[in-house]
């Protein structure tokens, strides 16, 4: 029987560089949240998304050097917990630095794209699908155990859909949902630049230079782009053979 546990961390950025500032779950009836200080300074940026400054911070303690981060390995590492989070791989990340390295996952953002086949949905960031599906929870946006609540109900819809889509009963779906959310995800439409709201395919075939750059963009960057360089890759390959 796996064990769901919902996870959202709060962070000094959002690239391989940065590290843990809060971190909250929701384990059944149990709900966690708390504040760490990291060992860089938290951006000004950083604090504008989630509110959270240094001098909030000043006097907690590092995550490794806290009685919190063992008791977080062994639950998050235990071999029935599956964690749920928002965009995982970089949540994963996160904790990975801390030395938390949890062995099932399942990421609502690539169930999210996975069940949008006809890519109706404008924008796939948490907040924007709790207003969406008229998700009414009190949660506060930004904060860690705000958006784990969120996420919960995020993920229960899923878990129906996929159900529904798919027949299949819980047990099937939850392990579906690991199985999407190991491998990068296929984005459909390009949603900033130049060629925002455009599919990908119909910009390949009329302007490959532009996606070639973006792909040199991407694997430069510092940030957590799994999903858009296999997209790059697979729609800039002959015949979209790529294997994940």
């Amino acid at each position: 029987m796996s064990k769901i546990i919902f996870f959202d961390t709060e962070t000094t950025g959002n690239t391989e560089k940065d590290f843990l500032v809060q971190i909250a779950y929701k384990n059944g009836n149990e709900n966690f949240v708390e504040l760490y200080k990291p060992p860089i300074k938290i951006p000004p940026e950083a604090s504008a998304v989630h509110h959270i400054s240094n001098k909030m911070v000043e006097n907690k303690m590092l995550f490794s050097e806290s009685k919190d981060s063992k008791k977080i390995k062994v639950l998050f590492e235990n071999p029935e917990s599956v964690l749920v989070a928002h965009n995982t791989p970089f949540d994963l990340m996160i904790i990975k630095k801390e030395g938390i390295n949890p062995a099932r996952f399942i990421c609502t953002l690539r169930l999210t794209r996975y069940l949008d086949k006809e890519g109706k949905i404008e924008k796939y960031n948490m907040q924007y699908l709790r207003y969406l599906w008229e998700i009414e929870i009190e949660a506060t946006a930004h904060d860690a155990l705000g958006d784990v609540l969120v996420l919960e109900k995020i993920f229960e819809k899923l878990k129906k859909d996929l159900m529904k889509s798919e027949n299949l009963d819980e047990d099937k779906a939850i392990e579906k949902m690991i199985e999407i959310s190991s491998h990068p995800s296929l984005f459909k439409k390009i949603n900033f630049g130049k060629y925002a709201g455009q599919e990908v395919a119909s910009v390949v075939q009329n302007d490959p230079k532009y996606l070639e750059w973006l792909l040199g963009e991407k694997l430069k960057s510092d940030q957590i782009d799994e999903d858009w360089i296999y997209t790059l890759k697979y729609y800039l390959t002959p015949n979209n053979k790529l294997n994940f």
